[in-house]
């Protein structure tokens, strides 16, 4: 079973910029064997009886599932199969169908006796790892590095494991050998790399462990069920609502400091004038109370520090990051207040698109998740966070610039509310059903727009894929099946299946016991046509390139997925019918792409990828390995010349497209190779064989910005599609009358809502 989605929660924690609540002192578990406590042994009990009595696919806790937990488990721990032993998974088999009864009994010694050993073995082998980069390393061998180990079998033996470790060392010093490094640094740089892993490790708590077992469990039963602890759950609802309460400033862990990476225009520490990214945090102080030393600490327990109650008083302890560890301190006080995560919310752009003597204006709106404060919205709030609200006040902004298309970008938008679903399909739609929910029960309940009149009542499309899940299907399938609007990209994730967070605090007996959340399947999605998003998607009516590794992410990949199915469709009156267009704009798309470098190019990026991936092997010899380099380094500064030469050529205007990354955290161990190919195109760098937090700061965000700002050949080729429908439906009015017949009606074009 594929593990993208498990411990995304965990992600958010990671990840995420400052926020609330009191945090004791982390806990250190260097060498301690981790133990549950009674708070979590009741959460499982508790968990376990939602579960198996509300789910849609209540599935009960026997044997049988203990038996999924039990390998879910240690997939989650060593789903490489880097760690353990058979002789380890033998050790516990006679557990294989007990975890329901540990369950019901309310005794995890198991899970956690599981993970301290995971704990030792992952030790054993950074030691043996560091031990290697003391000993001569032969890279004139003919051997090879199997890259994705998810389905290999688990090392018989100890000798066959270090002989697994023995070849991703070689790996690693290649790569830094090729990309010039000098044999001193990079052993400095591995063993630093590698003692890093087991300080990652350390940091993890027993609600981590707790939080990996349970989700294990979750997830056994469908793929988007999960457990989220008490911290996880505080974190899930600042991401849905996109604010949260403290200075603005985002945290990295580098080299045990904690690490402004970012600050927010605006905030409190931007305000202060004191922070600036690169700073180092090592003390928190709340008020005037001391300061804690952060020194070493995990990052969201760094954060959850700096987080807290606006109004409040956070005051933190900072060296320079201009300056060197033993440089003078300096104090900011700052006021926290109510901090806006604008990064994530929807954002326009115009691309303009030449088309013989006209030019065509297509306005994008990215949007990375579909948000909403639920409780401001609860409270009477007007000016509650809202993804529909922020789309209706981008299309007015358009409207005055006067786009001819209008283009919503959902490139790995991974859902969000059901409904800002539902109120944002109604901005292009008069009134209508938008999507069906089936419950357990077999109850069919439909979700409409119920508010006459259309935010935008222009052509419009979107943009798909394999990251657009959920709420993002739920808004492509109705526009594509009222026919309203062209759905462009790649066949989407597959997420037909609606979630709710169950609190589990509930059955506490204090209020000082927290227990977690679950967020749970309670239903299932289905288009107004009657089919489902569930496995299949939405395809597009014209499709680009795929880019992700489809038999690795998305709901087909997972082998517990819902299978799809169809029920009666609802009634609804569709918009328009736009299958006379796809034809022609096929043709001109594909005749376009003939021409495109860019697009070319990419496409022989992903071949490569594919064929890589394919093989699943990489070489370890070193002659071999440079050649290939070689052959990359040539092809590298073909392209560059190209850009060079081609560059202020074009006249579209750059967007920059949504910087969705894949949520998935798991125990800190070395990366495999990503499973999507970037969609932007720019001059191709070296590897330089470093990970992230081991590249100086300023030139890692100078890249991830230059990245950003590089040409998007599939959002550039979908705006060029939408200036063709645009230019069709302007030079043939009876076409554009029968496929859009709603453009002629004034009265529909309303200020909606």
């Amino acid at each position: 079973m594929k593990k993208q989605m498990l411990m995304v929660a965990l992600a958010f924690a990671i990840s995420a910029p400052a926020v609330t609540a009191v945090t004791p002192q982390p806990e250190k578990v260097a060498s301690t064997q981790m133990k549950p406590v009674a708070a979590q042994t009741q959460a499982a009990l508790w968990a376990s009886r939602v579960l198996g009595r509300y789910h849609y696919k209540a599935v009960p806790l026997d044997d049988a599932m203990s038996q999924k937990i039990f390998d879910n488990y240690f997939e989650t721990l060593d789903g490489e199969k880097l760690y353990f032993t058979q002789a380890d998974i033998d050790r516990f088999a006679p557990m294989r169908t007990k975890l329901d009864d540990a369950i019901n009994n309310e005794d995890l010694t198991m899970p956690f006796t599981v993970y301290n050993l995971y704990h030792q073995r992952f030790a054993d082998r950074m030691n043996y790892a560091r031990g290697l980069l003391k000993t001569k390393l032969d890279f004139t061998t003919d051997e090879t590095l199997q890259l994705d180990r998810e389905k290999a079998p688990w090392a018989k033996s100890e000798d066959e494991v270090r002989d697994l470790w023995r070849k991703r060392v070689k790996n690693d010093w290649l790569r830094l050998k090729l990309a010039g490094k000098e044999e001193k640094a990079i052993r400095e740089t591995l063993d630093k790399r590698y003692a890093g892993y087991v300080t990652r490790l350390q940091k993890l708590n027993n609600e981590d462990v707790f939080q990996m077992f349970m989700n294990a469990y979750a997830t056994a039963i469908e793929p988007h069920t999960n457990y989220l602890g008490p911290r996880s759950a505080d974190n899930f609802d600042i991401a849905m609502r996109l604010s949260l309460e403290g200075i603005g400033a985002v945290l990295q862990s580098r080299d045990e400091y904690t690490v402004i990476r970012e600050i927010v225009p605006g905030s409190p520490a931007d305000k202060s004038g004191k922070l600036k990214v690169g700073d180092r945090i090592v003390g928190v102080a709340q008020g005037n109370a001391p300061f804690t030393d952060v020194l070493g600490w995990r990052i969201d327990d760094v954060v959850q520090l700096v987080r807290g109650e606006k109004g409040t008083t956070v005051r933190l302890d900072v060296i320079p990051g201009d300056a060197g560890v033993d440089a003078k301190h300096v104090a900011v006080s700052m006021v926290r207040k109510k901090i806006s995560m604008e990064e994530q919310a929807a954002k326009k752009s115009i691309i303009q698109v030449k088309d013989g003597g006209a030019t065509r204006r297509i306005g994008v709106i990215s949007l990375p998740t579909f948000y909403q404060d639920f409780e401001a919205r609860r409270k009477g709030d007007k000016d509650f966070k809202s993804a529909t609200r922020d789309v209706q006040r981008i299309l007015g902004e358009l409207k005055k610039e006067k786009v001819d298309n209008v283009l919503i970008d959902l490139r790995n938008n991974g859902g969000g509310s059901l409904i800002e679903a539902v109120e944002l399909t109604g901005l292009f739609i008069d009134k209508g059903p938008i999507v069906q929910q089936r419950t357990a029960e077999g109850r069919v309940e439909v979700e409409s727009d119920t508010t006459a009149g259309l935010a935008w009542d222009g052509p419009m499309g979107v943009l798909i894929n394999r990251g657009s899940a959920s709420a993002s299907e739920i808004f492509a399938a109705a526009i594509q099946d009222y026919g309203r609007g062209l759905v462009i990209g790649e066949p989407s994730f597959g997420k037909g299946t609606v979630q709710t967070l169950i609190d589990l605090d509930r059955f506490s007996q204090s209020e000082k016991v927290r227990y977690g959340e679950l967020k749970m399947t309670i239903a299932q999605f289905f288009r107004v046509n009657g089919g489902t998003t569930q496995l299949r998607g939405v395809t597009p009516d014209i499709k680009l390139p795929v880019t992700s590794d489809i038999e690795h992410f998305g709901e087909s990949s997972f082998d517990n997925a819902l299978p799809w199915v169809s029920i009666k469709p609802a009634t609804f009156l569709p918009s328009g019918d736009l299958k006379e267009l796809i034809a022609p704009l096929q043709q001109r798309h594909e005749a376009r792409i003939a021409k495109d470098k860019d697009f070319q190019e990419l496409r022989e990026d992903i071949a490569e990828v594919m064929k890589l991936r394919k093989e699943n092997t990489i070489s370890l010899n070193e002659t071999v390995r440079r050649k290939e380099r070689d052959a990359q380094d040539a092809k590298a500064k073909m392209r560059e010349a190209r850009l060079a030469g081609a560059k202020g050529a074009t006249s579209d205007e750059p967007a920059a497209a949504p910087g969705g990354k894949e949520a998935r955290s798991k125990v800190p161990v070395p990366t495999k190779p990503a499973k999507a190919v970037v969609a932007a195109r720019s001059s191709p760098s070296r590897d330089d064989g470093l990970q992230a937090d081991e590249r100086d700061l300023a030139a890692e965000i100078a890249a991830e910005k230059a990245a950003k700002d590089a040409k998007d050949v599939l959002l550039q080729e979908a705006a060029h599609i939408l200036a063709d429908e645009a230019a069709m439906l302007k030079t043939d009015t009876r076409m554009a009358s029968r496929v859009m017949p709603y453009m002629e009606q004034p009265a529909q074009i309303s200020a909606r809502k």
